[in-house]
């Protein structure tokens, strides 16, 4: 079994390369808008969302997929963000992080 800081560790290491994807995603024109410690904050902010938005609770398609609204997710984030002064995000900016992120995910 692995112990707690193991698992912190492979927390750590999986941001880092989600991170790291977002950045080659993005469009050239975002890459400069969004720093690492933004990304680091939207992916947060993108666990918090499907924690508390009940997203996880829904019923997986016949393919075993959920559906996300992304314009939805975007807009709260973009609120959120801007509310804790991370900075000032359209939701069209903020939804190419998400789906980065989720290609990220589908692809682990």
């Amino acid at each position: 079994m692995a112990s707690l800081d193991d698992e912190l560790l492979q927390d750590a290491e999986d941001d880092a390369r989600a991170v790291a994807f977002i950045q080659q995603q993005l469009p050239q024109e975002l890459k400069e808008k969004f720093s690492e410690e933004q990304l680091y904050y939207f992916l947060d902010l993108i666990a918090d969302y499907y924690a508390t938005s009940g997203v996880l609770d829904a019923t997986p398609d016949k393919d075993g997929y959920v559906d996300v609204d992304i314009e939805k997710m975007a807009t709260e984030l973009s609120k959120q963000a801007a509310k804790e002064k991370m900075g000032v995000f359209t939701p069209e900016e903020i939804s190419f992080v998400i789906e980065a992120e989720m290609d990220f995910a589908e692809g682990e």
